[in-house]
């Protein structure tokens, strides 16, 4: 059903155009380059219009066009897609990033978000009230993308998921239909929609539960790195002590290069390094207890831990990655880090082609490890890491040398993992590692698909392929 824009006419996309509160961006637009420009800059698609809504009736009237005039649809929130999904060659795309506001509920510990907010709009909202909801690691992140791949963050250790805190959805559906998703409506739907992406409709409105951290949203959190030749010690002694901790405390690992800008000090500048990044959202008055095992360990380069609120620590790293970068993304599961993948870390650490480039692994353990595999969407419940291996630079010239990095990375940690990835860090890998990547959830999520979108009108995206008819 993919069809090109050259078979729409203009008069249509007036028609369309008129009956929008929000703008219609065609390509003869001065502001159509930058109304297609998404998070990674290594995406260079050009969609057929790009209409920026203002409300649930101007997405129900493009998904109504899209499916009348046969084009691709695609449907950007954050724009922060590694695969750059939020935009595609041909298609209508349904920009969401005009739809920002947050309504915090902080008698009931809920927040109501709109599918254009960024995870830095939902934390300014609710910290203020000493409250948050787990989310990922950048404030820029869109919430509708990570929430839908399963949202895994700073919290998950003590709260769950991204996924295991949303209460609701309103969901327009591929025939225009407006619904809403919880566990007592359209609870298939609400399901699949905890894990499996924008498979099955347009998200306009999430509703979750918050809770309660640190002193008022102050929690306790920063950077502790160590000598990149430490990796090995460093990484061995993590992976025992993680499960250990009390879940207020959380912290993902990673190779990397020291930021060459304060507040780290300028000698270490610009040197590979392995870093654990913490974040401590308990009593303060245990604080000292529970944060000294982390501190007494190693000889560490740089402690940074301090007090400071939650959406600090959210968006300390917003400015390091901003829009517009080359990015390339490998990733995947692990039960374990194992000795042979740790020798894998420390080669490829050595290795790190830009400032930028990284390698992180994120705990899926605590909260998050006891829901059943079953429960959603999501399956990566055993406990466990989701790795993500990106090349990053500013040069358009350098896509080709991280991208090879990456790859090569991958290929030789691949063996190590548990098969699957998290689809949000994936790129268009094809439908293999979609199946992995859902393992026993999948058929499940494909009967969902037959029912509510049978003729995969939303492909764009970590497609689950309807056995009823469709692409």
């Amino acid at each position: 059903m993919t069809t090109t824009s050259i078979e729409v006419s203009p008069a249509a996309y007036d028609e369309l155009a008129a009956t929008l509160r929000g703008d219609l961006i065609t390509p003869d637009d001065q502001r159509f380059d930058e109304a297609r420009a998404v998070y990674n800059a290594m995406i260079d698609k050009r969609p057929a219009a790009i209409a920026r809504c203002r409300d649930t009736a101007d997405v129900v009237a493009c998904v109504r066009f899209g499916r009348t005039h046969n084009l691709t649809l695609a449907i950007r929130g954050g724009g922060h897609n590694a695969a750059g999904f939020g935009v595609w060659d041909d298609a209508l795309v349904i920009d969401l990033s005009l739809l920002r506001s947050t309504t915090v509920d902080p008698d009931n510990h809920t927040v109501r978000v709109d599918p254009g907010c960024t995870w830095a709009d939902v934390d300014h909202a609710t910290v203020a009230f000493g409250m948050a909801t787990p989310s990922g690691f950048l404030g820029s992140t869109g919430v509708a993308g990570l929430t839908l791949g399963g949202g895994i963050g700073y919290l998950s250790r003590r709260f769950g998921l991204t996924v295991d805190n949303l209460l609701s959805a309103d969901v327009v559906l591929a025939d225009g239909t407006l619904v809403t998703a919880s566990e007592n409506s359209h609870s298939d739907l609400f399901w699949a929609l905890r894990g499996g992406g924008g498979n099955f409709g347009v998200v306009t409105s999430f509703t979750f539960r918050c809770h309660d951290i640190g002193e008022h949203g102050l929690i306790i959190g920063g950077p502790v790195l160590y000598d990149l030749a430490d990796t090995a010690e460093v990484m061995r002694w993590y992976r025992e002590l993680l499960p250990s901790l009390p879940e207020e405390l959380s912290g993902w690992i990673g190779t990397l290069t020291i930021p060459p800008a304060p507040p780290f000090p300028e000698e270490l500048w610009g040197r590979k390094a392995c870093g654990i990044v913490w974040c401590y959202t308990g009593s303060h008055e245990k604080a000292d207890e529970v944060l000294e095992p982390i501190k007494a360990f190693g000889s560490p380069l740089v402690v940074g831990l301090h007090e400071m609120p939650f959406n600090v620590l959210q968006t300390a790293f917003d400015a390091l990655y901003p829009a517009g970068l080359q990015w390339y993304w490998r990733a995947d599961m692990f039960e374990e880090i194992s000795d042979e993948a740790i020798a894998v870390h420390c080669k490829y650490g050595e290795l790190l082609p830009t400032g930028h480039s990284t390698m992180h692994l994120y705990p899926i353990d605590g909260a998050a490890s006891r829901v059943r595999e079953d429960a959603t969407a999501f399956a990566y419940r055993g406990g466990g890491w989701a790795g993500v291996i990106v090349g990053v630079d500013p040069d358009p010239a350098s896509a080709q040398f991280i991208s090879q990095w990456a790859r090569d990375y991958w290929a030789e940690l691949h063996p190590t993992s548990a098969g699957g990835a998290y689809v949000n860090f994936m790129m268009n890998e094809g439908e293999d590692r979609v199946k992995a990547s859902y393992r026993g959830n999948y058929d499940r999520l494909v009967q969902v698909k037959n029912r509510y979108d049978p003729d995969n009108t939303f492909h764009v995206n970590q497609n689950i392929r309807p056995t009823t008819r469709g692409l």
